[in-house]
């Protein structure tokens, strides 16, 4: 087993249409908006951009996002991570009817960062709820802030 690899699925019922969502996930530099642990988002082309991500673990996790796919027709955005994480994440949106959507958001990572790669082990619980709590604030954050919109 790879102490170093991590595979996280969530699933988001968000209360507005898929293309609203859609607009709000594909735009990463609003995330701090209504994401309380994305801390920063700095654009640095149409493609990429720098984030700041620290959640409830004394660690901010600095990542670079390069999108990968943008597909608005079959709603799926998905990102390359590289920095203190490499792989993928992707956001996978399905329409509940007029006003709610699904959104599952999958993430594959092997962790890079030198100190959280000495702490796999021991750390490895810690870190798999640090992003579940992470992943909780997020859909509360986006609800809230779709309402609002």
């Amino acid at each position: 087993m790879d102490w170093n690899h991590y595979r996280f699925r969530s699933l988001w019922d968000l209360p507005a249409p898929p293309d609203a969502v859609y607009a709000v996930l594909e735009a990463p530099e609003g995330y701090p908006l209504w994401w309380p642990h994305v801390r920063a988002v700095t654009r640095l082309d149409a493609h990429s951009a720098t984030a700041r991500i620290r959640a409830f673990l004394p660690y901010t996790l600095d990542l670079t996002l390069t999108a990968r796919r943008r597909d608005p027709a079959a709603r799926v955005l998905e990102t390359t991570l590289t920095g203190d994480l490499e792989g993928w994440a992707r956001w996978t949106l399905t329409s509940l009817g007029p006003r709610r959507t699904h959104a599952l958001y999958e993430q594959d990572v092997h962790v890079r960062s030198p100190l959280l790669r000495r702490l796999a082990v021991p750390g490895r619980p810690l870190l798999r709820a640090n992003h579940t709590l992470m992943m909780r604030a997020g859909q509360r954050g986006l609800t809230a802030h779709l309402k609002a919109v």
